[in-house]
């Protein structure tokens, strides 16, 4: 399996059971794990996840990578892991149905599959984003020690 693929569903499955573990240890959505615990871990485990991948990418080429390259694994690893994630929240939706978007305290005249769907698009939108601005953030760094050790 390519490193862009395991890196983004291990990060893919890292949100499936903070998300789990969240909702069945902490019943209020509003609480501070919910808000801040979910940004904090999120955010560093996509930013060590495509670290991760490239580093793995850059093992199996036995070279170092260049920049465009970098940007190019880190994304195609944000990817993996949005299209996993929104797919694990669609099985949210099947199985336990809309309970969970509910407590998420949306507005009660919008129809739940409009909430849902601004939620989905939302995820993966702001997945991508992050995913590119981290790629591109690792990519330098490896990319300017690159540059060094030549």
């Amino acid at each position: 399996m390519k490193p862009p693929v395991r890196y983004g569903l291990m990060i893919a499955v890292g949100m499936m059971a903070w998300v789990i573990v969240a909702h069945l240890l902490v019943p209020n959505p509003k609480s501070l794990v919910h808000s801040f615990g979910v940004v904090t871990f999120s955010n560093l485990l996509h930013f060590a996840g495509i670290y991760l991948a490239l580093k793995a990418t850059e093992r199996e080429r036995r070279d170092k990578l260049a920049f465009k390259e970098g940007i190019k694994i880190g994304v195609t690893t944000s990817f993996i892991y949005a299209i996993t994630v929104s797919l694990f929240f669609v099985g949210v939706l099947l199985i336990v149905g809309t309970k969970w978007v509910e407590a998420e305290g949306s507005a009660p005249d919008m129809p739940i599959w409009l909430v849902a769907a601004r939620a989905f698009a939302g995820l993966f939108v702001v997945s991508m984003f992050f995913g590119l601005v981290y790629s591109t953030l690792i990519s330098f760094v490896l990319a300017k020690r690159k540059s060094d050790d030549q």
